[in-house]
C-alpha cells in the first residue's frame, strides 16, 4: 500500500494494501478502496462508497459526495464503483437517495472524461464512455457500450439502451433505444440509423446488424404502422434474434416515451 504522507484517510476507510493513494487526498468516512486502484492527487472520496480494483480516479474528483436532491436528510446512500475504471479529473460521482434507489452504480471497465457529472441514483452499465463535460441527472440508467459524446445532457429517469451513441452537445429528454446513433435537443431529436461501427467493434454479427437493420425499417420508417403494430411485427418477422427482442422491450418497458424521429422525418 502507497499513501502519501500528505494524503488524510478516515480510519473508517479499507484500503488494499495494493492501492495508491496521492497527495493530498482525502478518503472521509466508510469507503472501500480495492486492489490496484490508484486515487489521484486531491480527490476526495467520500462514504459509503465502494471502488472496486484497478480503477484510475483522477486529481480533484469527487467521488460519493451526498445527492443534490431537496429532500437528502443525511441517509446513510451508497456509490458503488465496480473494476477497471478510467475516471478523469474533476468528475463528480454522487450517492443514492432513499427516495430512489439508495445507491449509485457504476459499472466495469468505463471511462468518464474530463468534468463529467453522474447525478445520485444512476446507473452505468459496462464499457461506456462519457465524454467531456457529460452530464447526468437523477436517476438516469446508461445500458453497455453507451457512448455520450462531449457536452451531453440527459434528463432526470431517462435511460439509454445498450450500444448506442449519441453525438455531442445533445439535450436529452426522452428515453434513446438501443443500438442507434443519435443527436439534437430535446424535440429536435433525431436518429440517424444503427450504430453499425459500434456494433461490429462489440463483436455483434453482420447477420444480427443486418437483422437489427431490418427491425429499424419496420419500427421507425413505418409511419403507417402503430407503434405497438410495429412491434408486433418486428417480432413476428425477426424471431430469435436477441438484440431485437433487446429493442422491442426497451419500447416496451419505456415510462417516459422513446425517440423514434429519424433524419428522414
Amino acid at each position: 500500500m502507497t499513501i502519501h504522507s500528505t494524503a488524510v484517510v478516515d480510519s473508517q476507510a479499507e484500503i488494499d494494501e495494493t492501492a495508491d493513494i496521492g497527495a493530498y487526498a482525502v478518503i472521509d468516512g466508510r469507503v472501500t478502496v480495492g486492489p490496484e486502484t490508484v486515487v489521484g492527487s486531491h480527490a476526495v472520496i467520500s462514504g459509503p462508497t465502494s471502488i472496486g480494483a484497478r480503477n484510475r480516479i483522477g486529481s480533484f474528483t469527487s467521488i460519493g459526495a451526498p445527492p443534490q436532491d431537496m429532500h437528502y436528510r443525511d441517509e446513510p446512500t451508497k456509490l458503488i464503483i465496480g473494476d477497471d475504471n478510467l475516471i478523469r479529473e474533476y468528475v463528480s460521482i454522487h450517492r443514492g437517495t432513499v427516495a430512489g434507489k439508495g445507491e449509485t452504480v457504476i459499472g466495469n471497465g468505463n471511462m468518464l472524461m474530463a468534468y463529467c457529472h453522474v447525478a445520485h441514483d444512476c446507473v452505468i452499465g459496462n464499457q461506456v464512455i462519457m465524454a467531456n463535460v457529460a452530464t447526468l441527472a437523477g436517476h438516469v440508467v446508461l445500458g453497455d457500450h453507451v457512448n455520450l459524446g462531449g457536452l451531453v445532457a440527459v434528463h432526470q429517469y431517462c435511460r439509454i439502451g445498450p450500444y448506442t451513441y449519441v453525438g455531442g452537445m445533445s439535450g436529452i429528454s426522452l428515453d434513446v433505444p438501443p443500438y442507434v446513433i443519435l443527436s439534437g435537443t430535446r424535440n429536435r431529436m433525431r436518429i440517424s440509423g444503427i450504430n453499425k461501427i459500434g456494433l461490429r467493434r462489440s463483436g455483434v454479427s453482420r447477420e444480427n446488424i443486418a437483422k437489427l437493420e431490418q427491425a429499424f425499417r419496420i419500427i421507425f420508417r413505418s409511419p403507417q404502422l402503430l407503434l405497438k403494430d410495429a412491434l408486433l411485427k418486428t417480432i413476428e418477422e425477426i424471431p430469435g434474434c436477441p438484440e431485437v427482442e433487446t429493442l422491442v422491450e426497451f419500447f416496451q418497458t419505456s415510462k417516459r416515451g422513446v425517440v423514434k424521429r429519424t433524419l428522414d422525418d
